[in-house]
């Protein structure tokens, strides 16, 4: 009696496959975020009322909270369906560092100058920055550790960063696209109260893992 080849069910390579369909869509999602956030700050109003630059962050705020939920998603489904790829653990967060960093850079850019004074969204250059060198380090103690058997798996405060990241760029965007806000108003105190929140909570996920990596050689220990 001859055996039937066993063959994976349909819905294996689904599974397998879709947390990483996800992951890439999301990497297609940022580029769109930033291509938007590249255009031009003072287009004619539309009939409607707003704005074309107003429609325009409407959008892209849009597509940001999309993106946000790809990356919610790919990581559940993931987890739930015991599907932990090699690919998926290089792309995630490299689609995450695209999508947070590239809309940073966005906002500090020139596209955003206020030409009645400051940057509108109240992103400085020296920001991203900031938030840029926190990304190296920890991406480069992850791969050196990693590379020695250490686990330097994400934290929970680099979970939390990543959480009030992407809540303050949307909330940045919303206010920018429904109530400009003029130099010293509530409105643009409140945009900069948002960003130098999400900077100091940027800075501070990465803490934990410079004390991680001190450890390491000195314990022994697996952090």
């Amino acid at each position: 009696m001859h055996r039937m080849p066993h063959t994976q069910p349909p819905h294996a390579s689904f599974k397998g496959r879709l947390p990483n369909v996800l992951t890439i869509a999301r990497v297609g999602l940022a580029l769109g975020v930033i291509a938007l956030l590249s255009g031009p700050i003072d287009p004619p109003t539309d009939p409607d009322g707003l704005t074309t630059q107003q429609n325009l962050l409407l959008l892209t705020l849009s597509l940001f909270l999309l993106a946000a939920l790809t990356d919610a998603a790919d990581g559940y489904l993931a987890r739930k369906w015991n599907v932990v790829s090699l690919f998926g653990r290089v792309i995630d967060p490299f689609a995450d560092k695209i999508l947070i960093l590239g809309t940073f850079i966005c906002l500090a850019g020139p596209t955003f100058a206020d030409p009645r004074g400051g940057i509108a969204t109240g992103v400085h250059p020296w920001m991203v920055v900031l938030i840029l060198a926190r990304e190296l380090l920890v991406t480069t103690l992850r791969g050196v550790y990693e590379s020695q058997g250490v686990d330097f798996s994400a934290t929970r405060s680099g979970k939390l960063k990543m959480i009030f990241q992407s809540l303050a760029i949307p909330a940045v965007l919303a206010i920018l696209a429904l109530d400009p806000a003029e130099p010293g108003s509530p409105t643009r105190h409140a945009i900069d109260l948002i960003v130098w929140a999400t900077l100091l909570v940027t800075i501070w996920s990465g803490l934990p893992y410079v004390l991680r990596a001190w450890r390491a050689p000195n314990s022994g220990e697996k952090p």
